[in-house]
């Protein structure tokens, strides 16, 4: 019977016997023994792979077999073994799947390969690989394309499916929801293993894999890089011959979802069309995530993304300038949206893969070192992101970070602060490691590099913060938030707090030292001295003697010896040059603050068992008290003169007593600012306290009064700088809450005489301004807490609140109706307003829920996960609303544009904590409008100020092209018509469109908003380009997307050559204007170049109004030509210089002419080609351009001829006569 079927199948027979058999033949194969079933199958499979398969119809057959075989019981032979019947058939499948040795046509192995990926979501999971691997080497033959598309496809499906069941994991389809997540995963990366090991052996198919995913990624980014693709491309990119060629291709992606991201976050029209946004940021991520599956082949390639695209888009600024932030608000660039996404993959890759950590650990350690010269804040940042995720991984790395540490003398300080700040919990777990740094520590510190002894004095104190002795306060007693870099470990026992006193004493004799260098080292010590207090109370003895010793020597304690301290020891002279060496105003700032500290808390602390101890804290504390108590007064008693600081005196910095006194004068204001600190703290609002503040401010205020007067003489930018204050941000918040807020009865008397002086209120508030802007700059501010974030974020809080409440309640026109001179308080604390808006979005955007609530004094007991931004928002911009319309309102004489202009960018900043989709939005974007429209600004820098703001709530609404349509014939009525003998229709949609604000201001920023629209246009033409590609299944919906993208594209060209129609008709004055719209114009005949679809419009709108233009753009320029020859004439040596410049300027403003002309042409030429091919005539709505060479105003030409005749009628003019007169009124164009 087997050998019957087997004719039937091999040999061709007459058709109706043909059927009869097989019928005959497929009724009893299911009655079959599995045996004879299975060399059945067999000769079958060796048929089709012999090639002598004739008939198409016995194939049925086969299939009625392969069924029955999978029923079988039966244990069958199978090369040395046996195999049930389900696992006979999946042989026999392989077996035929490898048929990479059957000769096929390029259709039919196309064919092949089609049916073979459309039958991967039928087969379990388990079958995929085996498949998958037989289809890669056919792909040897072709249809390579084909393969990887149809893999990297099955794949993506199967993730997105896996995704929404983890969204919705009560599937109501069972047999959809039970595909376990590891199964998947490992299939995966079998898969890729598979793909990756047959490019090793074909090389055309890494080429092809790499082509594909790039042109893919042109149509839909989705598809190409999903986490499968990028997994596969990081496991291929191991292959050095492609790696450059991969990240190539992945940075480029990364930059440029990036910047689409950025591009559809700035405008709503854009969002619209694209309401799904890739990005490609979190599909790396998941691959990450996915890699811990076993993925092994693909860690290396996450690492070496991860460091290459830290160092391809690094920061460009210094280590010490712009602090980074660990929210998300700061990183708005695309480079540095790269940069932190590769931080990202090493970060979650060092989690995931232990392994693979001390190969990224001491990759980061060597970049830190290697790169000192460039910015390396980022691979400082990411090592104490990796210390703070496994602290004891140090350990198994610890003579890497000892050979780091043999390198801290050369690299630079704050690279030094961040490493050891870092590394910082591996201190605490390993002795060896402690002790390397000492011993490098103790070796800078005698170095003769200052660096390297900074570096050593940073290092020192970072082990007495963190090394506790015994009986130390812990931090919360402290009032000290401890962040999580400072990882606690449990090595505080007994044994180890005795060790840490002997430890810490040692570390304090060698900072004595330190004490006699030079002024930057003393400098690190006294700011470092007080957060070594609060964090190792214990040690507080041993620092207070240390300051007591150190202020001894330049204290007088003679009670009425004035000036009570000895400046002269604080400077050095070298030769000629005069430095500073001993600060000591910040030394005296150290003490007060360690007093205030050790005051207020170690005292409330301490027992009294303690007695010996006691009365030697006592001494110390007396003494600085007395100290500090006979400095205020006699400070008071002094007149400059003591210091020999009168206005007579010398302060250019270009002689050394010039130096010397303006050393001598920052120290003496310096020391005013630390007394007025204490005294106030210590003061408990008594009258005397405040008069003696107030007292110290005089001193401080001469000394301010005279170097400025004699920084303006100098008029040198060193001279100018305003020295940085001593108040700390803590009490700047308290004093100025004190001010204006505090309403005590039993405080009002005191108060009243620090109110009294507006000087002091101004101070107040200017030195606010000064350490917000520092907080902003940096990130810190000086004195203590100054990198407490948390404390940073209260103190903003308070200060936000007394000048919010003091700018609205107290208008700066009341106010400088009484004002003598420099700024008014209000105008100072706006500014201030402005300032901590804008730090509060870039430093602690996360938490700006938290800020608008403390600013809500009514909504005070509201809780967190209730707050509104936008409503809150929304009631802040409320008030600076009023302000700004009373301002508009308000008349001439009282008009104040710098506090305008601060409205609107305080306005412009809180509108972007606005809900676009909200209400409030849109109420604000209509009051906007209206401002514009109802009032007639003349103020060149408020009017452009309002108008970014209208463009910049506008875009987020709509597309502001009807907008941009009005105020250009807004511009077009006010400046008048090219040809002066056309009347404009004197329409006027916004009032701050007029005579002085048209030209140039409201021209370029239309302009400039046009540009933008343009750059929109063409990014969607882009988009259209790659859809227009796309021939995959879902066609029909990239039709519909195709549609909806060139009906935007339409609309918005559209619109915009309406705006260019009445710009080019306008009068507009020469220069940037001009320049402007000539290069706009050339850019949108390229892009209509490439979209031609809007040709009756630009025909009938736009290019005759365009060659009228710049027939008028040559008249001006020739007049002006003319002007200067004629001055020539008259004074041809004087003058020489100004033509030769005019002409420069000509040549210059004229140069966009030709390319726009080249750009209309090219325009028109595309157009006939298309009339051609299309057989539709589209140049019927276009005027040709006529020749250009030369140009001959016939009225003008005439009515020279005939006052000619008139003059001569009798002479015939000869023909050189007539040459003349045709140069005179030829108009010829510029090459181009």
């Amino acid at each position: 019977m087997a050998q019957l079927i087997l004719s039937l199948a091999a040999e061709e027979s007459p058709e109706r016997l043909q059927e009869a058999l097989q019928g005959l033949a497929e009724g009893e194969a299911r009655q079959l023994p599995g045996h004879a079933l299975a060399e059945l199958a067999n000769l079958f499979v060796d048929v089709i792979k012999g090639g002598s398969l004739t008939n198409g119809k016995s194939l049925e057959l086969f299939s009625t077999v392969l069924t029955a075989l999978a029923s079988s019981k039966e244990n069958l032979a199978y090369g040395k073994g046996e195999l049930n019947g389900e696992e006979f058939k999946k042989q026999l499948i392989n077996t035929l799947c490898s048929s990479k040795d059957i000769p096929l046509s390029g259709e039919e192995l196309q064919f092949v390969v089609e049916k073979v990926l459309r039958m991967f979501p039928k087969l379990d999971l388990q079958e995929i690989p085996p498949l998958v691997y037989q289809l890669l080497l056919l792909s040897a033959k072709g249809s390579k394309k084909t393969v990887l598309d149809g893999i990297i496809s099955f794949f993506n499906q199967l993730d997105k499916r896996q995704k929404e069941e983890e969204r919705v994991p009560q599937s109501v389809d069972l047999e959809v929801a039970t595909m376990p997540l590891d199964q998947l995963r490992h299939v995966e990366g079998t898969v890729i293993l598979h793909i990756v090991s047959v490019i090793n052996l074909d090389q055309d198919l890494g080429e092809e894999l790499i082509r594909h995913l790039k042109t893919e990624q042109q149509k839909d980014p989705s598809r190409a890089l999903c986490p499968f693709s990028v997994a596969l491309l990081l496991s291929v990119a191991v292959k050095h011959r492609l790696q450059e060629q991969i990240f190539d291709f992945l940075k480029t992606s990364i930059t440029r979802s990036c910047k689409d991201l950025q591009f559809l976050q700035a405008s709503k029209f854009l969002q619209d069309l694209f309401p799904q946004q890739y990005d490609i940021t979190a599909v790396i991520l998941e691959v990450v995530k996915n890699s811990a599956f076993g993925w092994d082949h693909v860690t290396q390639g996450l690492v070496d993304l991860g460091f290459s695209l830290m160092e391809s888009y690094e920061p460009k600024k210094p280590f010490g300038g712009k602090a980074a932030d660990n929210s998300y608000g700061l990183s708005k660039m695309p480079a540095q949206q790269a940069c932190r996404l590769g931080a990202s993959i090493l970060l979650e890759t060092f989690k995931v893969h232990e392994p693979i950590r001390s190969d990224i650990l001491e990759q980061v350690l060597n970049r830190v070192l290697t790169k000192a010269a460039s910015p390396v804040s980022h691979f400082i940042d990411l090592l104490s992101n990796i210390v703070v995720s496994a602290p004891l991984v140090l350990q198994t790395s610890s003579s890497k970070v000892t050979e780091t540490f043999d390198n801290l003398s050369f690299l630079p300080i704050d690279t030094v602060q961040g490493l050891l700040r870092a590394v910082q919990p591996l201190l605490k777990v390993s002795m060896s490691v402690r002790d390397s740094l000492i011993l490098v520590l103790q070796k800078a510190i005698f170095s003769r590099q200052l660096d390297a002894r900074k570096a050593a004095v940073a290092g020192f104190l970072l082990l007495l913060r963190n090394f506790k002795v015994l009986g130390s306060l812990s931090s919360s007693q402290c009032s000290q938030a401890i962040g999580a870099t400072q990882v606690q470990a449990d090595v505080h026992a007994c044994y180890n707090s005795a060790a840490n006193e002997a430890f810490c004493l040692e570390i304090l004799g060698s900072l004595r030292r330190c004490l006699s260098q030079q002024a930057d080292v003393r400098l690190m010590l006294y700011e470092g001295f007080y957060d070594v207090l609060r964090r190792n109370s214990q040690l507080a003895s041993s620092i207070m003697e240390t300051l007591l010793s150190q202020i001894k020597q330049y204290y007088l304690p003679q009670p009425d010896l004035l000036p009570p301290l000895k400046l002269e020891g604080c400077i050095m002279a070298q030769g000629d040059q005069i430095f500073l060496q001993e600060p000591l105003a910040h030394l005296l700032c150290c003490i007060q603050h360690c007093l205030a500290w050790y005051k207020s808390t170690v005292r409330l602390c301490q027992g009294a068992d303690d007695d010996e101890e006691e009365e030697e804290d006592v001494g110390f504390e007396q003494n600085f008290e007395e100290m500090l108590e006979s400095v205020t007064r006699r400070m008071i008693k002094s007149e400059l003169e003591d210091f020999e600081l009168d206005k007579s005196a010398d302060f250019s910095l270009s002689s050394g007593v010039g130096v010397k006194n303006n050393i001598y004068a920052i120290q003496v204001m310096g020391i005013c600012e630390v007394l007025i600190e204490y005294n106030f703290n210590i003061g408990n609002f008594s009258k005397n306290k405040f008069e003696d503040v107030l007292g110290l401010f005089t001193c401080y205020n001469k000394l301010s009064e005279i170097l400025k007067e004699k920084a303006g003489k100098n008029k040198s930018a060193l001279s100018n700088k305003t020295a940085r204050s001593f108040l700390s941000m803590g009490f700047v918040s308290t004093l100025l809450t004190a001010l204006f807020r505090d309403n005590a009865q039993s405080h009002e008397e005191s108060l009243a005489v620090l109110r009294s002086s507006t000087e002091f209120l101004r101070y107040a508030v200017s030195v606010a301004l000064q350490k917000v802007q520092q907080l902003e700059e940096t990130g810190q501010t000086d004195g203590p807490d100054g990198q407490n974030p948390e404390k940073m974020f209260q103190n903003l809080c308070k200060i936000t609140q007394v000048l919010l409440w003091r700018y609205t309640s107290i208008p700066t026109v009341v106010e400088e109706s009484g004002k003598k001179k420099g700024k008014s308080i209000s105008l100072l604390c706006l500014e201030g307003l402005l300032r901590i808006f804008n730090t509060m979005q870039q430093l602690y955007s996360a938490r700006i829920p938290q800020f608008l609530q403390a600013l809500d004094i009514t909504d005070g007991d509201a809780e967190e996960t209730d707050i509104n931004v936008t409503e809150k928002a929304a009631f802040q911009i409320r008030q600076f609303q009023r302000s700004l319309v009373n301002q508009l309102s308000s008349a001439e004489d009282d008009f104040n544009t710098k506090e305008t202009q601060s409205l609107i960018t305080v306005l412009s900043t809180l509108s972007k904590l606005l809900d676009p989709a909200s209400q409030q939005f849109l109420q604000f974007l209509t009051w906007t409008v209206k401002v514009c429209k109802e009032n007639a600004l003349e103020d060149i820098a408020c009017c452009k100020g309002l108008l970014s703001l209208l463009f910049s709530v506008h875009v987020l609404y709509k597309s502001p092209v009807g907008l941009l349509r009005e105020l250009a014939q807004d511009i077009h009525a006010c400046l008048g018509d090219i040809d002066q003998d056309i009347e404009v229709e004197g329409r006027c949609h916004f009032a701050v469109v007029n005579a002085k604000t048209a030209a140039p201001t409201v021209c370029l920023l239309v302009l400039g908003q046009v540009d933008k629209v343009l750059e929109e246009v063409d990014w969607l033409i882009k988009k259209l380009t790659s859809l227009g590609s796309d021939t995959s299944e879902d066609s029909s919906q990239a039709s519909n997307q195709t549609q909806a993208l060139e009906k935007g594209v339409i609309l918005q060209l559209g619109t915009l050559l309406t705006v260019y129609h009445e710009l080019v008709q306008t009068a507009l004055p020469a220069g940037s204007c001009v320049d402007t719209l000539l290069r706009s114009l050339s850019k949108t005949y390229t892009i209509l170049t490439s979209l031609i679809k809007h040709v009756k419009l630009s025909g009938s709108h736009l290019t005759p109004q365009c060659y009228s233009f710049i027939t008028y753009v040559q008249n001006i320029h020739s007049e002006s030509l003319s002007f200067v020859e004629e001055k020539k004439k008259k004074k041809k040596e004087d003058e020489a210089a100004a033509v030769s410049t005019v002409m420069a300027k000509v040549l210059r403003e004229t140069k966009p002419i030709p390319n726009l002309i080249f750009a209309i042409e090219q325009y028109e030429k595309f157009l006939i080609h298309l009339s051609k091919k299309s057989k539709v005539n589209l140049m019927q709505y276009m005027k040709l351009s006529t020749s250009r060479d030369f140009r001959i105003n016939a009225s003008v030409l005439d009515s020279a001829l005939q006052e000619q005749n008139s003059l001569d009628a009798e002479n015939e003019p000869h023909n050189n006569q007539v040459r003349i007169h045709l140069a005179a009124f030829t108009d010829r164009f510029p090459p181009f």
